[in-house]
């Protein structure tokens, strides 16, 4: 219970955590390791002044220079005050044959290893302080040797060295906190004002942008895919803004239309006929409101990714014939000729009843901007694994600026909203989304003058 309410650690904090973190272990690593060093270079050191009073030992004991020997030994005890160096010398019977001065007081026979090794020795003579000695013992023929280096002075040394480093870990690690706080705070800044500028945006203040001058590359490509979206987000609401003005519209017209025949219907006594002939109209705007609604709910279904095409083997070529001869009386009358030019045997999986919509449409666009003379030509042809199918005229043309909202649902070239300039401007919309629904798309090319070209893009196999 109390976890789930808990609020996650921001990311300021985390971002100083792991840099304190890290600046301290790597601090503590450095001195940690410099530390080491120090202390294996004066063991190394140590164990050399060992090794070489060890060694001259066994030369003279070799030689069998007694005299040289008691010198070396018992001298030794003031050659070098400030570090001492005690030797003891066995005999083979285990009598000693010569020691330093004084060392059977500080250290022992038995405080030295057995065998040629070489250890610490910590000896607490009270009331005398503390004392430290490495000690040596090897054996020389039938000599046996013991050697002792005091190393307090050095020990004391890294002792406080040590003492040192903790204080100077422990500054460190408020300095690393510190830092890392400082730090996070302004490598966060940029975040908190992206955060600022997107709380202010609403369905309102779309038109705000995200300012990428100034941030980090990782940061000013997030902000440029935020602003982005908002351009996406900004063009869809818009596109909705104007798709709900288009219905209402599109929905008012024949309603008053039909509202103010049922009106003047009423106003008076009528003879059956002219009843019939009101009935009549508001039958004719019925079907157009059915039309305009069947055209919304199938777009509408187009958008679910989950809508499904219902493919099957279709030879395009006898599909155009079938709708070239439904359309060729229409045509005739308006004095248009339809030609159609498709390769044999095409046969590609489509849904059939959809490609007869989509074509139907196209030709009916042609059909209604096409002059009396001219003249409309399908095509179908394929083209690298795709089927190409296109409907060209040569009627009034579509200016340029019109060309990038052709698609759009409600879009006309002709801004006119009567019931008598054309269709509901659903066409273009429906056979783009017929074309994405099979995995292709459309595309048209026009002129003013010159007429339009509409090609769909159909994948040739699934």
């Amino acid at each position: 219970m109390f976890s789930q309410s808990r609020r996650p650690a921001s990311l300021a904090l985390r971002l100083s955590a792991w840099y304190a973190g890290s600046a301290f272990l790597l601090l503590l690593g450095g001195t940690g390791f410099l530390y080491w060093e120090l202390v294996q270079s004066s063991n190394g050191e140590d164990d050399q002044s060992l090794s070489e009073k060890a060694n001259t030992l066994s030369e003279l004991l070799d030689r069998r220079d007694f005299r040289t020997l008691k010198w070396e030994v018992e001298g030794e005890s003031t050659a070098r005050p400030s570090v001492e160096i005690l030797s003891r010398v066995f005999a083979s019977d285990g009598s000693i044959l010569v020691e330093t001065a004084g060392m059977s007081e500080q250290l022992p026979a038995s405080n030295f290893p057995a065998g040629d090794r070489i250890e610490y020795r910590t000896l607490h003579n009270r009331p005398s302080p503390k004392r430290i000695f490495r000690v040596l013992s090897r054996r020389t023929g039938d000599y046996r040797m013991q050697v002792a280096l005091e190393v307090t002075l050095e020990k004391n040394l890294l002792a406080g060295y040590r003492a040192r480093l903790w204080v100077v870990l422990g500054m460190g690690l408020l300095l690393s906190v510190a830092a890392g706080y400082l730090i996070a705070r302004r490598g966060v800044r940029p975040v908190e004002e992206i955060a600022a500028t997107v709380r202010r945006i609403r369905s309102s203040t779309l038109h705000e942008r995200v300012t990428t001058a100034g941030l980090p590359a990782e940061l000013s490509s997030l902000a440029s895919t935020f602003n982005e979206t908002l351009d996406r987000i900004e063009d869809a609401f818009a596109r909705l803004g104007r798709f709900s003005s288009d219905i209402a519209h599109e929905l008012r017209t024949p309603i008053n239309n039909m509202r103010g025949e049922v009106e003047v219907a009423l106003g008076k006594s009528r003879s059956p006929e002219e009843y019939r002939e009101v009935l009549g109209s508001a039958l004719e705007e019925c079907l157009r409101l059915s039309r305009t609604i069947d055209s919304l709910l199938f777009l509408a279904r187009a958008e679910h990714p989950e809508t499904q095409v219902r493919r099957e083997p279709v030879d395009v070529g006898n599909e155009l014939v079938a709708v070239r001869e439904f359309y060729e009386a229409a045509a005739s009358d308006a004095g248009i000729r339809l030609d159609l030019a498709a390769s044999s045997r095409l046969t590609v999986p489509l849904d059939r009843t959809l490609f007869q919509r989509a074509v139907a449409n196209l030709i009916e666009n042609s059909l209604s901007h096409t002059s009396v003379g001219g003249h409309i030509r399908l095509e179908a042809a394929r083209d690298n694994g795709t089927l190409l199918v296109s409907v060209a005229d040569n009627g009034c043309g579509i200016p340029s600026e019109h060309l990038p909202r052709v698609f759009d649902r409600f879009h006309r070239v002709d801004a006119a909203r009567s019931a008598n300039s054309g269709g509901a401007g659903l066409g273009l919309a429906i056979v783009r989304s017929i074309a994405v629904l099979h995995g292709g798309d459309a595309r048209i090319e026009s002129a003013p003058g010159q007429g339009t070209r509409v090609t769909l893009r159909f994948p040739a196999a699934t």
